[in-house]
């Protein structure tokens, strides 16, 4: 059941609802990892990296926002949850307790990878039934990737 009529078409509205509940998922939950990982940092490089974790956080936790709210505006009823987000990630979950500043970077740059890999492949499938969403997508992915090239720096 759609509450909100859509503009596009009952393909395109599950084509592209799909891609941005996946985008949803992928953020709440690589916000999530940052912020473990940020409060159990430590290492020579704690606060470098501590500060460059709010960052991805801060763009993680904006985008999911906006792409909850486009599926709203295209009828599709977004799911934020933490069961849906368990159940539907791609990305793999990090350890308890603290973690060398080496292996958060190892884990974030590993993490964003997945992310960015999945939004490509959104954007590819946005092209033609939604240019909008794609539009959101490929500003997503613009950021992410700026975000994963700064944490391979990190390890270079």
């Amino acid at each position: 059941m759609s509450v909100v009529k859509s503009t596009l078409s009952d393909d395109a509205r599950k084509v592209v609802g799909e891609a941005l509940q996946g985008a949803l998922v992928d953020l709440v939950d690589l916000s999530l990892v940052a912020k473990q990982v940020h409060w159990n940092i430590i290492g020579p490089r704690f606060r470098s990296v501590h500060l460059q974790l709010d960052d991805v956080v801060d763009t993680a936790r904006a985008y999911a926002d906006t792409v909850a709210e486009r599926a709203s505006a295209i009828g599709v009823s977004p799911d934020g949850r933490a069961e849906t987000v368990a159940k539907t990630s791609g990305i793999d979950t990090v350890q308890d307790n603290w973690i060398k500043d080496a292996e958060v970077v190892r884990v974030v740059t590993d993490a964003l990878g997945a992310v960015i890999a999945r939004m490509r492949e959104r954007i590819r499938v946005t092209d033609e039934p939604d240019p909008v969403s794609q539009d959101i997508l490929i500003g997503l992915t613009a950021d992410l990737e700026k975000h994963h090239w700064m944490f391979q720096a990190e390890s270079a």
